[in-house]
């Protein structure tokens, strides 16, 4: 079994700075490309920031130059670094990863989200 589980989100006032994380932990042969996506109350789930497994990235248009994702993958463990934070980024931002496991069976995978809140 795999779990995902993020960490680091909370509040914090325009123009700070979080830094999210996401463990994996389970059963596992390869992570391959880890992202993060964010929710806002009545909106529809989008991406922010994706990595591959050869350490490629793609960013949402909305968070390029202010948000870095990054990984270690000794650690298992995916980064979201967000900085010049704005209230338009407040959301649960949830942590996903295609994963095979030691089965050699491989699926998408989600964390249980971390709330995010940006005040003016």
């Amino acid at each position: 079994q795999v779990q995902l589980v993020e960490s680091g989100g909370g509040l914090v006032q325009a123009g700070g700075s979080l830094r999210l994380s996401c463990v994996v932990s389970g059963s596992i042969f390869r992570i391959n490309n880890m992202g993060w996506y964010r929710q806002a109350p009545g909106s529809q789930r989008e991406l922010v920031a994706r990595s591959t497994s050869g350490n490629s990235t793609l960013y949402a248009d909305s968070v390029k130059g202010r948000f870095t994702i990054s990984r270690d993958n000794a650690k298992k463990t995916v980064y979201l670094q967000m900085n010049s934070l704005k209230p338009e980024d407040t959301a649960v931002y949830y942590c996903t990863g295609l994963i095979t496991t030691s089965t050699i069976s491989t699926s998408r995978y989600w964390g249980q989200g971390t709330q995010v809140t940006v005040s003016l």
